[in-house]
């Protein structure tokens, strides 16, 4: 085997098989070089871009959505809206004075006026429940006819925010949401201006989830219109 390289014009210079296989020995180093660099380079940037991933994942759950609804109450809690309903005393406490504790149909939007129709359609009951069994409040109200009036309260405060993974979130895989918050309704019927019976209840503590899972993710709501 003969191989001749050429240093300028007229100056061939033939090579031998020793200095053949350092050339070629040569050019390997250098590609194993080469390829180390390229590989170290890439380790480097996966592990950049994992640490810029992991650090971003820390805060992105505060990304998700979230958001409250409320009715326009008096009482920034259960406990609040209790503790007024159990301040009216029946047969002594009157209409004046339920403002004084919040409850005001005028200034307060979750409060209903009921009039003597809608308290017999709200305080019907079985056949097998005698009139003369109704509480006494009630029945005076009832004989009252016309003068019978009442409040009705319907107050309910919920707050949802979405938890879980942000990707399955932010893909339409799988979104979960926490829903939290409380309830209360109360009855109040009077006698012209006069309380004559108090009935309350409801949710001191709402706390819900919902899971919604998508097996296509984003395309999942597509496929319908695709499918016509």
């Amino acid at each position: 085997m003969r191989i001749v390289t050429t240093h300028g014009a007229g100056n061939e210079k033939e090579l031998g098989y020793e200095e053949i296989d350092d050339c070629y020995a040569s050019e390997r180093i250098g590609s194993t070089g080469v390829l180390m660099v390229v590989t170290a380079y890439r380790a480097l940037l996966h592990l950049a871009c994992a640490a810029i991933v992991s650090a971003s994942l820390s805060g992105c759950v505060a990304l998700l959505p979230s958001g409250s609804s409320a009715t326009q109450e008096s009482w920034p809690d259960y406990q609040s809206a209790l503790a007024a309903i159990e301040r009216i005393v029946p047969h002594k406490s009157r209409k004046a004075d339920l403002a004084d504790v919040g409850i005001d149909p005028y200034k307060t939007p979750t409060i209903t006026i009921l009039n003597y129709s809608d308290i017999v359609q709200r305080l019907a009951v079985s056949g097998t429940v005698k009139r003369e069994e109704l509480d006494a409040g009630i029945l005076e109200c009832l004989r009252a006819g016309k003068a019978c009036s009442g409040y009705a309260i319907q107050v309910k405060s919920s707050h949802r925010k979405r938890t879980g993974g942000f990707w399955m979130d932010l893909l339409n895989f799988r979104r979960e949401t926490d829903i939290t918050g409380w309830s209360f309704n109360a009855l109040i019927l009077m006698v012209d201006d006069l309380v004559v019976y108090t009935l309350y209840g409801g949710q001191p503590r709402i706390h819900e989830k919902e899971v919604s899972r998508n097996p296509l993710g984003p395309i999942q709501e597509s496929i319908p219109s695709l499918l016509r």
